[in-house]
């Protein structure tokens, strides 16, 4: 039984006066992939650092397996830790290197070897074992650090940033190996990343994190479909979900010279602070090209388009009518562009003007004031 439970955790730093983590509340059943994800400086390091007991707690308490382990030493939290940085033993064997935590802990020889060789032939390592860390590819140097981690046969495995020295077709690979191999050994598991790919692709919950602050906690499928609010929406999914405010006139968002039709129950839910406005968002997957006259479509200028020979994207910008008002409102990433997914055999030319209309179950609908989800 190791389920890991952050109540009420707070970390401020000497010198700070705004917390790095605040007020994080947060379960990790056992067995379960848990992958943290946020941008740069949002706090995911140091909750990963605090239940490795790397960091102090200034609030709240952490439990691991019910035990309250906020003030333990990290060698009696019976966790083990990735790196980024493999931090391997240059002068070591393999076998050495994946060995050496039990060497240090008075671990019987022949046990030592037992683990080793059974943590080598899971992750593909065997022929390896009597080399040295400098004869080694990247990718297998990642997966002694995992042996490592692996032989000590921990409550908790704990990664910061695994992948982020590895080159990007060797990160696809690693990926899948670590994914497979965390729900071979059944061993909670947190995974801190900024990459949202590998949050969708590997957790079986994501938590986002932004400014210390735990934004949601749910299934890739529920923050991809059903995030609660606008920062969660643009960072889950690539290319990024399409983001813009829009004048709310006669229950339709004003888009440049047209109108989308809007559900009434977001409208009603608008209040004063919103300013007669709504955020309205879409993934460039949930749009198609529309004919001239079709009703609920809006007039795209396309800027860019990509043939990635099984998908097509075109980038553009929403006409308006050149307003400061209507300039200012885009709050997607994609340098300010609106971006649509479509047939790689339809493309249009860069320059064309065309009708883009959205599928009404596929709109995401937020508060200006509180930039959260209304529909």
């Amino acid at each position: 039984m190791a389920e890991v439970v952050f109540e009420h955790v707070t970390r401020i730093y000497p010198g700070n006066d705004e917390p790095s983590v605040d007020d994080l509340s947060l379960d990790i059943k056992d067995g379960e992939f848990l992958v943290l994800v946020g941008p740069s400086g949002c706090g995911k390091s140091t909750t990963l650092r605090m239940l490795a007991g790397l960091e102090e707690v200034n609030k709240g308490r952490i439990m691991i397996g019910g035990k309250d382990v906020t003030t333990m030493q990290p060698k009696d939290r019976d966790i083990a830790m990735v790196f980024q940085n493999y931090a391997l033993y240059p002068h070591m064997t393999v076998a050495d290197n994946m060995g050496f935590a039990l060497k240090i802990a008075g671990t019987p020889k022949d046990e030592i070897r037992q683990r080793v060789e059974k943590a080598a032939e899971i992750l593909d390592l065997t022929e390896f074992l009597d080399r040295k860390p400098k004869a080694l590819s990247g990718g297998q140097r990642q997966r002694v650090a995992m042996g490592r981690a692996i032989v000590r046969q921990p409550k908790v495995f704990l990664m910061d940033e695994p992948l982020s020295n590895l080159d990007a077709k060797l990160r696809v690979q690693t990926r899948t190996q670590i994914a497979a191999l965390q729900r071979q050994l059944g061993v909670t598991t947190l995974y801190v990343t900024h990459d949202q790919t590998e949050a969708l692709t590997m957790g079986d919950r994501i938590a986002v994190i932004k400014l210390g602050v735990l934004q949601q906690v749910g299934a890739p499928t529920e923050l991809y479909d059903h995030p609660d609010n606008v920062f969660v929406a643009g960072f889950i999914g690539s290319p990024s979900m399409n983001i813009n405010i829009h004048p709310v006139v006669d229950g339709h968002a004003k888009i440049g010279e047209d109108t989308v039709s809007l559900p009434r129950e977001a409208v009603d839910k608008l209040t004063a602070e919103d300013n007669g406005r709504i955020v309205v968002g879409f993934r460039p997957e949930d749009a198609t090209l529309a004919g001239a006259g079709e009703p609920d479509a809006f007039s795209l200028s396309v800027a860019n388009v990509e043939d990635l020979g099984s998908d097509g994207y075109i980038y553009g910008n929403i006409l308006t009518d050149d307003s400061p008002a209507e300039k200012a409102t885009v709050m997607s990433d994609q340098n300010k562009l609106t971006t649509i997914r479509v047939n790689p055999r339809q493309l249009p030319k860069v320059g064309d003007v065309v009708k883009i209309h959205i599928d009404p179950a596929k709109m995401h609908l937020f508060s200006p004031s509180t930039e959260l989800r209304l529909n």
